[in-house]
């Protein structure tokens, strides 16, 4: 066997040892590699007298071994050489298997020595492993604690930025390596549906098919369903934003003021005209109730302060002319109602203000009072003249009994 490879050498060898430098001989070999009777064929100035390899049938031996392809075909058909290359010919290089774009002068597949073993595998349903064997999904990844995938933007393109997409027993996260952290997590047996985007826009939590743009749902037993928005940073309120761009573009703001405690319900960036104190009794306010539906119960006291207010008190001053008697009658009998008070048409068709009503109301029991005081005067006045019509009646009946 060995003279017989001897043999085959020393063929080639007068051929390739004829060739003129940076020239390549043409060898056209026809040969039926099962001929060699198991020793194999050997190519190389690493190859040797004693060599033989039963288990290969080809072998290139040599201190910086590579495979060339050659594509001599002619443009417009593709060009490009590749090589397959083995190992830095450096003693500080690397040992790997890689394959060349000679022509595009980059390396584009490399296997370093020393990677584990089902590094890749693609298998017959098409499916690629990356560390296992079984590959289950188009892609499968494995590792022994927490297998990862890496996105990288290099310096080159608008900006350098790292992300890791990560999986372990414990969460799912997506991690932003650049700035050191972690804005996207899903806990390890979170429940189904916890987050759901439509092809619509519509978000869901808790629920598959979500009935407006924000649906939450809480489907386990005793789970309120809440959302919180939590402003934990100093100096900073917690709110929300209602706004629509119709006929009045308009934006009110429901706010938890930082410095306050205090709910203020408001136009964002104007006025305030509703607030909540968070030191408020418990049911100060209700509107209504199973068997009284249309009550409004203040449990507290009604405190009102308006500025235009004008309190009746001039009603006592002397150059305050009281309405007779007989004209407040004249006007009830024809409008139905006192005079300076609101009618129940008026109130049905513009509402009622309660500080004016209140305001009218106390007006009519300070005149209610002036007319009680006079009638007070008037009755003291009437006792005084019948006291003195007695006192001369019982003089009259004393002289007549003399």
């Amino acid at each position: 066997m060995t003279n017989f490879r001897k043999s085959l050498i020393a063929a080639i060898l007068p051929i390739t040892m004829t060739s003129v430098p940076a020239q390549a001989q043409i060898i056209d070999i026809d040969l039926d590699l099962g001929d060699l009777l198991g020793v194999g064929l050997c190519i190389g100035g690493g190859c040797d007298d004693d060599f033989e390899s039963p288990d290969d049938e080809l072998t290139l031996a040599g201190t910086d071994v590579s495979i060339l392809f050659n594509d001599t075909s002619v443009s417009p058909a593709p060009l490009n050489d590749w090589r397959i290359n083995i190992n830095d010919n450096d003693p500080t290089g690397d040992s790997y298997f890689a394959i060349t774009d000679v022509t595009g002068g980059q390396q584009p597949f490399r296997i370093m020595a020393g990677a584990p073993g089902n590094g890749f595998i693609l298998d017959d349903t098409g499916h690629v492993g990356l560390g296992t064997q079984f590959p289950m999904r188009d892609l499968h990844l494995t590792a022994t604690d927490s297998p990862g995938i890496r996105l990288e933007q290099t310096a080159g393109g608008p900006g350098a930025q790292i992300w890791d997409v990560v999986a372990n027993e414990s969460n799912f996260l997506i991690v932003d390596v650049t700035h050191t952290k972690i804005p996207y997590v899903i806990e390890a047996d979170a429940p189904n549906d916890s987050l759901i985007i439509t092809e619509t826009g519509r978000v869901g939590f808790g629920v598959a098919a979500p009935e407006e743009q924000l649906h939450i749902r809480s489907n386990a037993p005793d789970t309120d369903a809440f959302a919180l928005f939590d402003a934990n940073g100093s100096g900073s309120d917690a709110a929300f934003r209602l706004r629509q761009n119709g006929l009045i573009p308009t934006t009110w703001e429901f706010r938890n003021q930082q410095d306050s405690g205090r709910l203020n319900v408001g136009i964002a960036g104007g006025n305030t005209p509703f607030k909540i104190d968070d030191q408020a009794d418990n049911n100060l306010l209700r509107l209504g109730s199973n068997t009284e539906t249309d009550v409004v119960r203040i449990t507290g006291r009604l405190l009102v302060n308006d500025v235009a207010l004008s309190v009746p008190d001039y009603v006592f001053k002397d150059d305050y002319v009281l309405r007779p008697l007989s004209e407040v009658k004249a006007f009830i009998d024809q409008n139905s109602h006192l005079p300076e008070v609101p009618s129940e048409k008026d109130i049905a068709a513009g509402g009622v203000d309660m500080t004016g009503m209140q305001m009218a109301l106390l007006k009519k029991v300070e005149e209610l009072t002036l007319y009680t005081l006079q009638q007070e005067d008037a009755i003291t006045a009437q006792k005084q003249e019948n006291s003195d019509l007695r006192d001369r009646l019982a003089r009259v009946e004393a002289l007549l009994t003399e």
